[in-house]
């Protein structure tokens, strides 16, 4: 029987794109069923495997995407989207490997293997649905941007949920629903509805994040507000921009008492929002 982190660390180092989304599957039915031998201590790699397309390129140098306005413009959002949603699967088995020596519940573990699961089903839909309108996965170039974040906040697990989950994952709260909107007024009712999965989906992974920050910064007695606020300036170097989707991030628990007093602070950018 494997050791979870061994089981996540071949899921990071899986180049195929397929076999990434396949082997999480695999490794969260398998937790489910209480199939592995122990968590253990697999480190990860520094940098997950990638295919040999797309052409990874920096983010100032991607073009422009609309959600509307023809094929091209909807096949370049979903291929967008696939691509943040494998950096997504990634960050959350990095995040399971990287950390589970911290003497963490296994209601941590739950958690994100369910958001790593999910992040797979994601892919998978996106990439179905490029299909459908006759493009595939690495057609486009992509931006090589998202895996900052994990680098940045590899040695601390407070800044590490603090950047991903209650930054980047909070971002796409904010935007989804204004691409879906615009999906269904260009009549792709199909790329919409895979979006609205997602949002729903999302929404429980901020929940996530949320949860274990307070729990995390409880158990070391620090105030998880204001180290929530050192931490972003710290390690997010770019903009948190309003308007803020406030529902849903109160939905997930997020209270704007976290991020309302860091939306005026800007940087030189560096992490990209997603």
């Amino acid at each position: 029987m494997p050791a979870l982190t061994a089981a996540a660390v071949g899921i990071l180092q899986a180049a195929d794109p397929a076999l990434k989304v396949a082997r999480s599957h695999q490794a969260a039915a398998l937790w489910r069923q209480n199939g592995f031998s122990e968590i253990g201590a697999v480190p990860p790699p520094e940098r997950p495997s990638r295919p040999e397309r797309p052409v990874l390129k920096a983010a100032r140098d991607m073009p422009k995407r609309r959600a509307r306005g023809g094929r091209e413009n909807r096949i370049a959002l979903l291929h967008a989207l696939a691509h943040i949603e494998l950096n997504a699967i990634d960050l959350a088995w990095d995040l399971i490997a990287r950390f589970a020596g911290g003497g963490l519940p296994r209601a941590f573990f739950d958690d994100w293997i369910t958001v790593a699961d999910e992040e797979a089903t994601h892919h998978g839909l996106l990439t179905g649905r490029l299909q459908e309108l006759g493009a595939r996965y690495g057609d486009l170039p992509a931006h090589d941007g998202l895996w900052e974040a994990a680098s940045a906040t590899a040695g601390d697990l407070l800044a590490r949920l603090a950047v991903v989950p209650l930054v980047l994952e909070a971002r796409g709260l904010d935007v989804t629903p204004m691409m879906i909107e615009r999906l269904e007024a260009g009549g792709d009712v199909a790329s919409a509805d895979i979006l609205r999965m997602i949002y729903r989906d999302e929404i429980k992974h901020v929940a996530a994040g949320s949860r274990w920050f307070a729990w995390e910064a409880a158990r070391r007695g620090v105030a998880a507000i204001e180290t929530y606020h050192g931490l972003v300036r710290r390690y997010f170097r770019g903009v948190l921009k309003p308007p803020f989707n406030d529902c849903a991030r109160r939905a997930a628990g997020f209270s704007d008492a976290y991020y309302a007093p860091l939306a005026a602070v800007a940087q030189e950018p560096a992490v990209p929002v997603h």
